[in-house]
């Protein structure tokens, strides 16, 4: 999807190519310096000393770039463990009914991504905030695949560190190099695994409140080239004529390892490669972005600085291996299609003055995973670790108990309280 904002300039330095890392003997675990991790002000009354040699006790989490800049941490190489199907209803399927099939476009297809604005759009209600609820169905329709081999009472439900959505972890690893948008991320410790959702900050809902005309529509053409490009069918053919309904979305469900870190997240899918010959999810997967095209030296720096930042960091979190752009001009024509091979992104910015670094990028996030969990101590659904961010500053946290941050479903807690042996699979 395009997303119409300004961007400012930002600093750092250039990246050598991140690539998956494999396991190995050392584990490749990255030890937290203790000069990422301050004591907050909130907290005067704790020796700064004690706490900038304790993380343990810390109360902030620095965003500073340079505090990131060594090897680029161990990320395991993305697996696939299930996907699921959201309708135009928005109604949750345990499969792939939704899944679409990748059909290329001329080289310069001259797309109209403003046809069908007017009649034949459905938008999904953005103000509607679906938190976890759509992972955590999968997760109990899913819960064999997913039950700790451990045995005592107090262990782990899911073999898994973190459930998330990829977007909040898009956030994250964009952070250090983000000057504009802050961000509120809820975390819940339940049964040892930690669930991280968003919250929408008071700028974030002033913005979606008060989005002009033409925000709206452009919001629209990244919509509508998906649809250029995408038949419902491995043997189809994509329909520009029919209907865009956002309420769609086809979700695939990764397990990773990012340093000592364990994840499971889901994120949107837009389509897949229909060869037969197609290597195994998620690397037959193709991300559909729009953008403006570019026409002068300062378009393409910006370009490489500012968007191929978030296009890399989101496909590279699932293993998704490239991004195919339609570049459109102002009238929202797309007049070129271009591909974008993940793993060459870092080779295409090595050139780029003050530009974002890989390395920096998975560093911070590991790093701030590794914040939550010294932090998130208590194992109750009903408290609530509010960490807040906005740019130039630290990353802080707040608690809150039985308020209304509360996130996880009480259908959702019940079920894994369950004991395994007695779930039945929906």
């Amino acid at each position: 999807m395009e997303h119409y904002r300004s961007r400012s300039p930002i600093s750092s330095s250039h990246s050598r190519p991140p690539a998956y890392e494999r396991e190995r003997g050392g584990r490749g675990r990255s030890h937290c310096e203790n000069q990422r991790f301050r004591p907050n002000n909130q907290r005067q009354h704790q020796s700064e000393s004690a706490a900038e040699h304790n993380p343990l006790n810390s109360r902030a989490l620095s965003t500073r770039r340079e505090l990131y800049e060594r090897d680029f941490p161990v990320y395991k190489q993305p697996v696939e463990v299930g996907s699921f199907s959201l309708d135009s209803e928005r109604r949750f399927f345990n499969d792939g009914r939704q899944m679409r099939y990748y059909v290329e476009p001329e080289r310069n297809p001259n797309f109209d991504l403003r046809d069908g604005y007017k009649d034949r759009f459905v938008k999904r209600d953005d103000s509607v905030k679906e938190k976890l609820d759509h992972v955590l169905r999968w997760v109990v329709a899913n819960r064999s695949k997913l039950n700790s081999r451990k045995t005592s009472a107090s262990s782990c439900a899911l073999d898994v560190d973190f459930v998330t959505w990829r977007g909040h972890l898009t956030k994250l690893l964009t952070t250090p190099y983000e000057t504009k948008e802050g961000w509120m991320l809820a975390a819940t410790k339940f049964r040892g695994t930690i669930y991280i959702s968003e919250v929408e900050t008071e700028a974030a809902r002033r913005e979606r409140e008060n989005r002009t005309e033409r925000h709206k529509e452009m919001m629209y053409w990244g919509y509508k080239f998906e649809q250029y490009t995408c038949a419902d069918n491995v043997h189809g053919a994509p329909d520009p004529g029919g209907v865009v309904n956002t309420n769609e979305a086809f979700c695939t469900v990764v397990q990773t390892r990012l340093a000592d870190h364990r994840l499971l997240f889901s994120g949107e899918v837009d389509c897949r490669d229909k060869d037969p010959g197609a290597p195994a999810p998620p690397a037959c997967y193709v991300e559909l972005k729009t953008s403006a095209e570019i026409c002068t030296p300062k378009q393409r720096s910006n370009f490489h600085r500012f968007k191929l930042l978030k296009w890399w960091a989101q496909s590279f979190l699932p293993g998704v291996p490239r991004v195919v752009a339609g570049f459109r001009d102002h009238e929202g024509v797309v007049v070129s299609v271009e591909t974008f091979h993940i793993s060459k992104i870092s080779q295409l910015i090595k050139n780029e003055y003050n530009c974002w670094r890989p390395t920096v990028c998975m560093n911070f996030c590991c790093d701030f995973l590794t914040f939550v969990k010294q932090t998130v101590t208590e194992d109750s659904p009903s408290v609530v670790y509010m960490f807040s961010w906005e740019p130039r500053r630290d990353v802080t946290f707040s608690v809150h108990r039985d308020s209304q941050f509360s996130f996880l479903p009480h259908w959702y807690v019940e079920e894994m309280t369950r004991r395994p042996n007695s779930h039945h699979q929906s």
